[in-house]
């Protein structure tokens, strides 16, 4: 499902952010990437968004050499990944429906596939009565649900999370980790980048703890503890 393949990353500046990084997540897992800051957990989810290429290595995702891939085939691969962030990146000028819908849209997706795609990951989101309100006028949480239905719309076999509770409330956090835990549990690979603790401790799944852009421990059933 994701495999990474002695993959190193220097960036133009100097700073050698991964290194020899072997690593290989199979489809369904779900995947917590811990470490600190500087660590090497951004640059590995930028790389598997085709955001970045590698130094050195191979990259495989869902069967696709992402390495060789040309600038006309990302936007194809990338329909293939979900991606929420932690700062929601809704568009503040749509409705929580248009905001999913415009994931829809911009895939090709016809009018008859929206109207029942979008009403469908609404409900799944707890939000359906929500759906004509804009991004101000809803919770921190709330927005971030808004941003999961729009990331697994397309039906993604991989959701990639970027720190997705770090602006809420320890209670809101923790419904969205139910959701993310549902999402996994309908089939989907989820790897979610996390400073949360609690969060990591709690829900004892796959723990890779990055330090110093290689791989520090992988845990099959583990906590934040080797973070400490």
């Amino acid at each position: 499902m994701i495999l990474f393949e002695n993959v190193s990353k220097t960036y133009e500046n100097g700073v050698v952010a991964l290194h020899d990084v072997n690593l290989f997540i199979e489809k369904g897992e779900f995947v917590f990437l811990v470490g600190s800051s500087a660590a090497g957990k951004s640059t590995l989810i930028r790389l598997m968004m085709k955001e970045i290429k590698p130094s050195e290595g191979n990259i495989v995702i869902n069967g696709v050499d992402v390495c060789s891939l040309t600038r006309k085939e990302i936007p194809y691969f990338r329909r293939t990944i979900g991606v929420v962030f932690q700062d929601y990146r809704l568009l503040p000028n749509k409705t929580a429906y248009d905001n999913i819908a415009y994931a829809m849209e911009i895939v090709g997706a016809s009018r008859r596939e929206i109207r029942r795609q979008v009403p469908t990951v609404l409900s799944m989101v707890g939000l359906t009565h929500k759906a004509k309100m804009y991004p101000n006028e809803l919770s921190g949480g709330e927005q971030q649900r808004i941003s999961i239905a729009r990331a697994i719309v397309n039906n993604p076999a991989v959701l990639i999370a970027d720190e997705p509770t770090g602006n809420l409330d320890p209670e809101t956090a923790h419904g969205i980790m139910e959701l993310m835990e549902t999402i996994n549990r309908r089939g989907t690979t989820v790897v979610m980048a996390t400073h949360a603790e609690n969060i990591v401790n709690t829900m004892q799944k796959r723990v890779i703890h990055v330090e110093g852009g290689a791989i520090a421990h992988d845990d099959k059933k583990g906590g934040y503890s080797y973070a400490n």
